[in-house]
């Protein structure tokens, strides 16, 4: 099987443009394409991750992949899925995040001479001349057609402002400036992104005519993918710092029975004929297939020892008595102790298990949570200095989120 048409049996493409061309394009490695990223924080999360993947897959075939961070776009923001205008970041902050995806797409991406290039859109955008932009470029654009895009639906009720507006047209510039420089003869982004899309590749068939070579292609990369990167307590992080191989681990280990095997065809590298034959699972031998989405996606983005860490952590607290030595831990200092001890509601809020002593009163008064192996009954229980030393106090909340709280020496 082809990549072309390996993408298509794994389930991430949705919609294409000039589909023999692409074709031809992806699985002959001559296609010149790209994905963009805006750095709206300092590290890529798991809404990212349909992105990366299909960049490795791509280049393993042959393919050239442009990473394009949003330095320029970032200054305005996508209004793409939002109901409400993004925070306004400074240079300084957009200029670390993008320093940031760079160190960690190089797990996923093989950049270098002749291989995959990463570009910032502030190189360009920032010297546009706004009166030559409008006649250059907006001249290109029709009103009435924008306004219908998907991306400024949501928007419309609440107010779109100007400086939004203009997204579609820098990131069509985009397209256009890539296709000039370096040959970028492709464009790949999430189902939400279409209309911003279409309006890259209709500006070079404007600007440059109909036998300019631009391709756009569609995955469902951001519906499916910022889905998956949500959780009841905000991002999934590719960052350890922000999200601990473990807690990654344990993400992916408690999808819902009704994703597993999408997720483990859409993102790992699992061979289509083996993914297949899991499709008869039910029962216990779904647990089995979290597992392998779980330790080959942690694998994929912490590497072979830290997933190896994690998966013994996870059999290991569910069997219970395993090592806690991985597990997620919240160290406290004296000063957080009130004449020696810590009571429960206090002690969930500095762990990070809830956002709130009101939430940790309803967990707790509904049976949710355990400590040393014991369920909590009251919410005026106490754990002492003693209770902490040494390797600390193994907390549950509800059946799967396991934190180890420990008195710092």
């Amino acid at each position: 099987m082809q990549i072309y048409e390996e993408l298509r049996a794994r389930g991430l493409i949705a919609q294409v443009t000039d589909e023999e061309e692409i074709r031809e394009l992806i699985n002959n490695g001559k296609a010149t394409f790209y994905i963009g990223f805006d750095p709206t924080a300092d590290s890529l999360h798991v809404g990212h991750f349909m992105a990366l993947c299909l960049m490795k897959r791509l280049q393993m075939a042959g393919n050239r992949p442009v990473v394009l961070v949003g330095g320029g776009t970032g200054y305005i923001g996508d209004p793409s899925g939002r109901t409400d205008m993004r925070s306004m970041m400074t240079p300084e902050t957009i200029q670390h995040n993008c320093d940031c995806f760079k160190k960690q797409m190089e797990r996923f991406i093989d950049f270098g001479e002749g291989k995959a290039i990463m570009v910032n859109n502030a190189d360009w955008l920032l010297k546009l001349n706004y009166i030559d932009l409008l006649r250059d470029v907006g001249a290109c654009f029709s009103v009435n057609t924008m306004l219908r895009a998907e991306c400024y639906k949501q928007r419309m009720e609440k107010g779109l402002s100007f400086l939004e507006f203009n997204y579609m047209i820098m990131q069509s510039y985009d397209f256009y400036h890539l296709f000039q420089e370096y040959g970028c003869n492709m464009q790949f982004g999430g189902d939400d992104q279409w209309s911003n899309m279409l309006g890259g590749t209709e500006l070079i068939r404007r600007k440059l005519g109909k036998d300019a070579y631009a391709m756009t292609i569609t995955l469902l990369m951001n519906s499916e993918g910022k889905k998956m990167g949500k959780t009841a307590s905000g991002a999934v992080w590719l960052d350890p710092n922000k999200t601990s191989p473990y807690e990654f681990y344990q993400y992916w280990r408690n999808v819902g029975d009704d994703d597993v095997l999408k997720c483990i065809r859409m993102l790992t590298f699992l061979p289509l004929e083996e993914i297949d034959k899991m499709d008869a699972w039910e029962g216990a031998q779904l647990n089995a297939a979290k597992e392998i989405l779980a330790y080959e996606l942690t694998k994929l983005v912490h590497g072979e020892e830290e997933a190896n860490k994690a998966q013994e952590t996870a059999r290991g607290l569910f069997s219970k008595g395993g090592d806690t030595a991985n597990m997620p831990a919240t160290a406290l200092v004296a000063e957080d102790l009130t004449d020696g001890s810590i009571g429960i509601l206090e002690l969930m809020l500095k762990c990070g298990l809830t956002p709130s002593k009101g939430e940790a009163r309803r967990l707790i008064q509904q049976g949710g949570v355990e400590a040393a192996g014991e369920k909590v009954k009251e919410i005026s229980a106490v754990f002492s200095a003693d209770q902490l030393a040494g390797e600390g106090l193994v907390i549950k909340k509800g059946k799967k989120v396991f934190h180890r709280a420990f008195l710092k020496s």
